[in-house]
């Protein structure tokens, strides 16, 4: 049914007048003030510069502040020639495309996938191609055909854990495929991976990057989820003469990237502390992605989706009588905000949103999918 202009009218006058903390957001990948370690950032900053004050407070050098470049190292049982620390893993995605796509370049990417890779990869002039998301990540033989069919891609951007916006998981299966493929036919995988230890449920499994044998993955993750965004810490691990171009490009952009911020989850990484910090994030989102499953199945019927392992997203079907583009704009005026399913896709996703668990509390996550069950009935055609 429409929405009649006179209650339009009034619903966006509320929406208006609402507060900051009256709105409901499913709409940012971020998480909560109340599951980041405060205390533990404190403590690991006087640490960092009661250890280090001189590395710290001088220029670095392009590959990062080196122990916590080391500490990646040993993590990724890589040598740290292989590691580079960049302001954020978005700037790590940045630097591999500027490395190995040019204008027209072939790459292919997951469809769904994440907004600000496609806007990248768009900026390079890239040619994308973009190959289905299923349940169990993307569809390697989707993939195999469009190789058959001629496409040399430069690279395959996955991200293979608790996928944004998909919130899949790509099988073990999958990514031994993928590396057979990247092998036969001469493309290098990205593995973008900043949700690997955010899982709730389920095995790990080994990263593309452990089980490559042949030089074809590089691999970029971030603290952003396991610390907090506001650190602005990422990192690519890869071939080191790949780091090492990437590197002195790096070098000629900032010099360094910041000491201080990575100082600060050097020590926040070997006191333990990232430790428990990703075990209070597992618990909290755990709890905030089973509520929100919940709620999605009570009060929308109709809406398809697949539960998430981990991570941060659930990415929801409406029902066919039901466009994104009007949910978005009658959800803001009942104080909720989602994100369009649009936004992740080169060609489609109109009935599709993506919501973000990771910022909303337990005790909101009920009345959100409520607001949004408004929204969703109030455009329905």
């Amino acid at each position: 049914m429409a929405r009649s202009p006179e209650k339009s009218a009034t619903t966006a006058v509320r929406w208006r007048t609402m507060t900051a903390e009256q709105l409901i957001s499913f709409a940012r990948g971020a998480p909560s003030l109340d599951i980041v370690d405060v205390e533990g950032l404190k403590a690991a900053a006087v640490r960092a510069f009661e250890a280090d004050p001189a590395g710290l407070t001088a220029y670095g050098t392009s590959v990062g502040y080196l122990p916590l470049r080391k500490w990646i190292a040993d993590k990724h049982g890589v040598t740290p020639d292989q590691v580079l620390v960049t302001n954020g893993s978005l700037q790590a995605d940045a630097f591999l495309f500027d490395y190995l796509v040019d204008e027209g370049d072939a790459v292919v990417v997951e469809r769904p996938t994440y907004d600000r890779t496609l806007l990248n990869l768009r900026q390079q002039g890239a040619e994308v191609h973009a190959v289905t998301i299923t349940p169990d990540g993307v569809d390697t033989d989707e993939l195999r055909k469009l190789l058959e069919s001629g496409v040399r891609p430069k690279l395959a951007h996955i991200i293979p854990n608790y996928q944004n916006p998909a919130g899949v998981t790509l099988s073990l299966e999958k990514r031994r495929a993928l590396l057979a493929l990247a092998v036969e036919y001469g493309f290098t995988i990205f593995e973008d991976d900043p949700y690997a230890d955010i899982r709730f449920r389920g095995e790990a499994l080994p990263s593309m990057l452990s089980l490559d044998e042949h030089g074809v993955v590089v691999h970029a993750s971030s603290f952003t989820k396991t610390v907090c965004p506001g650190v602005r810490v990422g990192y690519l691990v890869g071939p080191a003469a790949v780091i090492a171009d990437i590197a002195k490009r790096a070098t000629n952009l900032y010099i360094s990237p910041g000491m201080v911020a990575q100082g600060i989850v050097h020590q926040f990484c070997v006191s333990g502390d990232i430790d428990r910090s990703i075990r209070t994030v597992c618990d909290a989102l755990g709890e905030r992605a089973g509520l929100l499953a919940a709620a999605l199945r009570e009060h929308i019927p109709g809406v398809r989706f697949t539960e998430p392992d981990g991570g941060y997203f659930l990415w929801v079907e409406l029902p066919d009588d039901v466009l994104a583009a009007d949910v978005f704009v009658a959800a803001q005026e009942r104080g909720v905000a989602v994100v369009k399913g649009s936004d992740f896709v080169a060609e489609g996703g109109e009935h599709a949103l993506r919501l973000a668990y990771s910022a909303v509390t337990a005790d909101r996550i009920d009345e959100g999918v409520r607001r949004l069950a408004a929204a969703v009935e109030a455009v329905r055609r």
